[in-house]
């Protein structure tokens, strides 16, 4: 017996060392006392957070008495499902002495006063959002800046957390117009918003009900969309209506049989290209919320000229579900699609009909391949993942050792026992066997949608390139066009903008020749695309207008 209890208690102070004995990082280390408060869900709570980060490359210890920040802040609990996890989410408002925000650079992060320490308890990778934002921004769009940190609570070891943004209009976050209360008339009153589409959970959420029902759930498709900038307690109710009619517009013109007009379709009311990188990011992570639960947009005020002003598609936002960690809603598959919805909250069906545009699909299909060469090839992915495991190995282990229960060790039958994290969609025994599962679903899921996502685009044929050597005037033009090569044509093939060959010319090894074959057509854009003899392809986009 005598054994057993020597056993148990060196057990014990094993498990205590894992916990809240610890001592240095390589990650930087945030510190939080609350002086004997509970942190509620809310309201927040004033505290104490220093922040221990001695640079890149240096190692940062719990002794150390230089701060990256060491101050007041105000903090709860953040989360609705993730609030029953043993591992806590925060957010906090850095405060002055006064208790005003004080906006600071955390982690040589651009300086505000609104941040989260978001806690990846149900994703093993400790990465996904990571990924995702990383993925945002890198394809030209603000995204939550993150930084991986240890976080010690009360002398309380916690785990391996992300420290990161918060989305709000700021100029080094959504940077739109600011809508002061008496913005109520004009190009005042155009933005900027900010605007969600998600589930309401508070009091104080301020909602409206889309008129166009969702789809993939029978049982609901009404989607709800939420005010977030400006804040609901001070949106004015002009404003309120200004931006409802304006998203009710949207997304009933874009069930309309007109809705890809090109003079008066949603191209008149969408930033295009903003839609057309979110259903990228979405369809590529796969999330389970993908869509319909914390997706954010935003519309920047109109300028003087009647220029800008569309209703844009992002930031993107919460993907712990994302990259095949969730059971439901289709999430651990790979052949399927997101934006088709599922038996959960309803998918806004303007992105099913966006994909029957042709031009959008095409669109998509050219965004797609060249983000392949690049951000989405494998090598790319694989290389970042790499990276932040690389970085993680000696946190992870402490973070594992803190919360016993997410790794698989055999002695459950289940996904902890259908507990907590009952909604994961596999388990795993150790961290690298999660790095390789991610870096496998990627490899898998890219290849589903380079051979399943549809469109044509022109512009990526293969050895097509711009050369020097060929011109081709006028451009605009209205009835003939002419054409000067450096090096002799064999062809040419006409597009439309839909990306239907129109015609087809056969070019007898000519370097100059005219083309009448679009002498009947409307006016639009063209794309002729140049065979030369050496197997080049040469593309030129062309503009057709009537004569004055």
């Amino acid at each position: 017996m005598r054994y057993i209890i020597a056993i148990c208690v060196l057990l014990h102070s094993i498990h205590l060392v894992g916990q809240d004995s610890f001592t240095s990082s390589n990650l930087p280390i945030v510190i939080v006392h609350t002086n004997g408060k509970t942190i509620p869900d809310e309201p927040k709570i004033v505290a104490n957070m220093k922040i221990i980060y001695n640079g890149s490359g240096f190692r940062n210890s719990m002794s150390d008495t230089q701060y990256n920040y060491d101050g007041a802040v105000g903090i709860e609990l953040r989360g609705n499902s993730s609030l029953s996890f043993d591992q806590k989410q925060y957010s906090f408002e850095t405060r002055d002495e006064k208790g005003e925000n004080l906006d600071v650079p955390l982690l040589d992060m651009p300086e505000e006063n609104d941040w989260v320490l978001h806690a990846p308890y149900n994703d093993i990778s400790l990465i996904r959002n990571v990924l995702a934002y990383h993925l945002w921004n890198e394809m030209g769009h603000w995204a939550p800046r993150t930084r991986m940190v240890e976080l010690v609570l009360n002398g309380k070891y916690q785990g391996v957390y992300v420290l990161t943004e918060t989305i709000k209009r700021d100029k080094n976050r959504i940077d739109i117009a600011k809508l002061n209360p008496a913005d109520t008339t004009g190009l005042d009153l155009t933005g900027g918003y900010i605007m969600r589409i998600d589930a309401s959970n508070s009091d104080d959420d301020l909602t409206f009900s889309s008129k166009v029902p969702g789809v993939g759930t029978g049982f609901n498709k009404t989607v709800t969309w939420l005010y977030h900038y400006p804040d609901p307690k001070e949106i004015h109710p002009k404003q309120q209506e200004y931006i409802r009619d304006y998203i009710d517009t949207v997304e009933q013109l874009i069930q309309s049989n007109n809705f890809n007009d090109p003079v008066n379709g949603y191209a008149n009311y969408l930033n295009v290209g903003s839609f057309v990188d979110y259903f990228i990011h979405s369809e590529v992570s796969l999330n389970a919320d993908g869509y319909k639960r914390s997706a954010y947009f935003y519309k920047d005020k109109q300028a003087a000229d009647g220029t800008g002003g569309k209703f844009s598609a992002g930031s993107v936002w919460d993907y712990n579900l994302a990259y095949g960690d969730c059971n439901f809603c289709n999430g651990n598959k790979v052949k399927t699609w997101g934006y088709k919805g599922c038996e959960t909250n309803p998918t806004p069906a303007m992105w099913n009909r966006l994909i029957e545009d042709p031009t959008f699909l095409n669109a998509v299909e050219c965004r797609y391949l060249e983000l392949r060469e690049d951000l989405l090839s494998e090598a790319y992915l694989n290389s970042f993942i790499d990276d932040y495991a690389a970085m993680l190995e000696e946190a992870q282990n402490r973070h594992f050792t803190k919360w016993d229960g997410l790794l698989d060790d055999g002695s459950s039958s289940g996904w902890m026992g259908g507990g907590d994290l009952w909604f994961s969609a596999y388990r795993v025994e150790s961290y690298a066997e999660e790095i390789e599962t991610i870096k496998n679903w990627l490899s898998e899921r890219l290849n589903f949608l380079d051979n399943n996502l549809g469109g044509t685009c022109l512009l990526s044929n293969e050895n097509m390139s711009d050369a020097t050597g060929l011109c081709v005037f006028p451009n605009p033009f209205s009835q003939q066009i002419i054409i000067e090569s450096s090096q002799p044509l064999q062809a040419v093939a006409i597009y439309n903008e839909t990306g239907d060959k129109i015609a087809e010319k056969q070019i007898d090894h000519l370097k100059s020749i005219v083309i009448t074959e679009l002498e009947c057509s409307p006016n639009g854009l063209y794309l002729l695309v140049f065979l030369t003899d050496n197997g080049l392809r040469i593309n030129r986009k062309v503009i057709k207008e009537h004569a004055n």
